[in-house]
């Protein structure tokens, strides 16, 4: 995919894109499970958690997140920093209904994703377990997570995940930056011809360095 080619070149890392049991099929908590799995190959093959990170977009972000909460439960090592683009990490959007304006499509104008659609989608993943921590990483214990980016469009409806997770990182004396891109949508730094979408890479670029 463009944007891993474009990370791998920003970040100077090697980068593995895993291929992880996906609902219907494979529902909650298979696709944590895989990604699990993944990071203790990595382990295996010599890297060093303090020289990793772990990044996501849209599900895969609140995946990316699920994953660290599911080491920390087990108390094993963390990556050096992680990174969100656009993560979704609240499932139950009753639990966005407070937002106003950043769960209300009318008011975000957002072109890629529907509320109805999220519910759905929500529902083939996790069923009934909508707000567990390793499903929707907004209702888990974030305090001791490594250093986080986040990056979201001002137009998006998951805008207000974001939010809420940035403050509870916050809350709990986590280390978060949180980027909203005014007018932007739904992971754009996945077109490779729009230049937002090659500065936010270059920002996560500096992240990863830093961090690493």
């Amino acid at each position: 995919l463009p944007i891993t080619a474009a990370l791998a070149v920003k970040t100077g890392a090697r980068i593995v894109a895993p291929y992880y049991r996906l609902a219907p099929e494979h529902p909650f908590p298979a696709a944590v499970e895989d990604a699990v799995a993944c990071w203790h190959w990595l382990i295996s093959q010599g890297h060093a958690p303090r020289h990793m990170a772990i990044a996501g977009d849209s599900a895969g972000g609140g995946l990316a997140l699920a994953t660290l909460l599911a080491l920390k439960e087990r108390g094993e090592a963390l990556p050096a920093c992680a990174v969100g683009l656009s993560p979704w990490v609240d499932l139950d959007r009753r639990g966005a209904a407070h937002d106003g304006a950043t769960i209300d499509g009318a008011a975000i104008d957002d072109p890629m994703l529907t509320r109805e659609g999220l519910q759905h989608s929500a529902r083939l993943y996790a069923g009934d377990e909508l707000r567990h921590p390793l499903a929707s990483p907004l209702y888990g214990d974030l305090a001791g997570l490594p250093p986080l980016l986040l990056q979201v469009g001002g137009r998006e409806l998951l805008l207000s995940d974001s939010l809420r997770l940035a403050a509870k990182m916050r809350a709990a004396e986590g280390n978060v930056t949180l980027e909203i891109e005014d007018g932007l949508i739904h992971v754009w730094q996945i077109f490779p011809n729009l230049p937002e979408a090659h500065q936010a890479i270059a920002r996560i670029g500096a992240f990863v360095q830093r961090w690493c």
